[in-house]
Order: structure tokens, then sequence, then C-alpha cells
């Protein structure tokens, strides 16, 4: 693996928009029209952000009639996130206090 795809990864989690889409998924799956209106964004911002998040394995997407039901993927970043939960509960003073991080 390069550079590149750790970057494009950890970039992921670095927009607000997919952060925030990330972390309201982390609760339950959620339709575009429930994340637009939860998160106060536009539909077009949380579709565009959903179909680079699909296209990378960040989510899934299930048709739930007509609808579209989005939710984390459950293998792999899920479980990251839970992870990535504990570390920041363990060292958010630290992180909080970094100089280069800010």
């Amino acid at each position: 693996m390069s550079d590149i795809s750790y970057k494009l990864f950890i970039r992921a989690f670095s927009s607000k928009t997919r952060l925030d889409i990330i972390k309201h998924l982390s609760k339950k799956g959620a339709s575009v029209s429930d994340i637009s209106n939860s998160l106060g964004f536009e539909q077009s911002r949380v579709s565009h952000n959903l179909a680079c998040l699909a296209e990378c394995g960040f989510v899934e997407v299930n048709r739930k009639g007509k609808q579209r039901i989005y939710s984390l993927n459950r293998k792999t970043i899920l479980p990251m996130l839970r992870l990535m939960d504990r570390h920041i509960k363990k060292y958010h003073k630290h992180l909080k206090e970094c100089g280069v991080l800010k």
C-alpha cells in the first residue's frame, strides 16, 4: 500500500461533512433525507459525500423500498471507530495540547 492510500483514507475523516455523516451513521443506518435533516446539510452535499464514502468502502448501501439506507461498514469502519473512540477518550488531553496537530 502506498502513502497516498493512507493520506486519502485519513482525508475521509478530515472533512467535517464526512466526519459528521460517519458519526451519525455510527448510531444507526439512515437515508440521505434523514442525514440531511439531522445534520442540517443540503441533500446534494450529503449525497455527494455518501457517494465518496460508499466508493471507498466506508459505508454500505441497502435498498428499503424506494429508499437507499446507508450504514457504516460493520467489518472495518465501525470497529475502527470504536477503537478510535477508546484512544481519544484516553488521550484527549494530549491531543488538545499537541501544538503540531493544531
